[in-house]
């Protein structure tokens, strides 16, 4: 249960509750519709504004059954405990199982690890999902071993408190050491598998600085002030400056052949949600990353 403050007036349920619960916006719609989803005791719609002081209630469904199986998977795990388990991510895994990858994902992965030590909030398709980054960027995810645990983790996230920092190479030259992009970003009105700077996304805000320059190209450090689908690749395409290898919001035809987009989550900071201390992980920059570096300087 959830009671919407001062500061939620005026907000979207789906959008509201999915930054809430850690879901997609399309998955809180569903919620709602399938009237899983009360505000006041009354039934809303998706596209229900809310007010302060409305009193919203959710519960998720039990998933159908699905035949997701544990695999013995190596993981490379940055640190772990009765609550939480953070992992540094390979590019080319996917997240957690959906159409086409029931197999060979971090799900996958972690319940081999970890058995049933895994929070359920997001049901057997997502045990222990907080937050995903895509198949081919590599780096830092935490999850959850417990509903406590998430739920704790959940409200950091939605309320933008997460340290995240990303390390990238982008097409271009950077010209000034530093700079912010705040423009809202929500699905592209023609293609529904890509995002866009669209007036009325949600408030994105991405900051970045240069760390080097490399002919046609520079390395920057991103960081995410808000933590929107496709944030980083979105802004910096949008101030032409998209990220190497990023062939959905950069040049169709790539100068070579990278595997995907170059953009790895080195650094994930966020309050335990047992010990209430301030925690704080960095993973260095991968092979493929650093291989892509050295081609780039010749």
């Amino acid at each position: 249960m959830f009671r919407a403050q001062a500061a939620d007036a005026g907000a979207r349920l789906d959008s509201w509750l999915a930054a809430k619960l850690a879901l997609s916006r399309s998955a809180a719609a569903k919620l709602i519709d399938g009237g899983h989803v009360q505000i006041n005791a009354t039934a809303p719609k998706p596209s229900h504004r809310l007010a302060a002081g409305d009193i919203i209630t959710a519960e998720i469904p039990a998933a159908a059954p699905a035949d997701i199986l544990p695999e013995d998977i190596p993981l490379d795990i940055i640190h772990e405990d009765a609550h939480i388990i953070v992992i540094n991510k390979p590019r080319g895994m996917v997240v957690h199982p959906a159409a086409g990858h029931f197999c060979g994902t971090l799900v996958n992965a972690l319940m081999h690890h970890c058995r049933d030590s895994l929070s359920g909030i997001n049901g057997v398709m997502r045990p222990g999902i907080v937050h995903r980054i895509d198949k081919d960027t590599s780096g830092l995810l935490v999850c959850a071993k417990n509903d406590a645990a998430h739920n704790h983790l959940a409200a950091q996230f939605a309320a933008h408190t997460i340290a995240r920092q990303y390390l990238a190479i982008v097409h271009g030259g950077i010209n000034q050491p530093s700079g912010t992009i705040d423009a809202p970003i929500g699905r592209h009105p023609i293609d529904r598998k890509k995002m866009a700077i669209i007036p009325k996304g949600r408030r994105a805000v991405t900051h970045y600085h240069l760390i080097s320059r490399h002919g046609k190209f520079s390395q920057i450090a991103a960081t995410l002030e808000t933590g929107r689908t496709h944030q980083i690749r979105v802004h910096m395409a949008s101030i032409n400056r998209p990220i190497l290898g990023d062939k959905t919001y950069g040049p169709a035809k790539p100068p070579f052949e990278t595997n995907g987009q170059i953009l790895h989550a080195q650094k994930l900071g966020f309050i335990h949600p047992a010990t209430a201390e301030y925690i704080e992980f960095t993973a260095d920059s991968p092979d493929y990353y650093n291989k892509i570096l050295t081609r780039i300087d010749k």
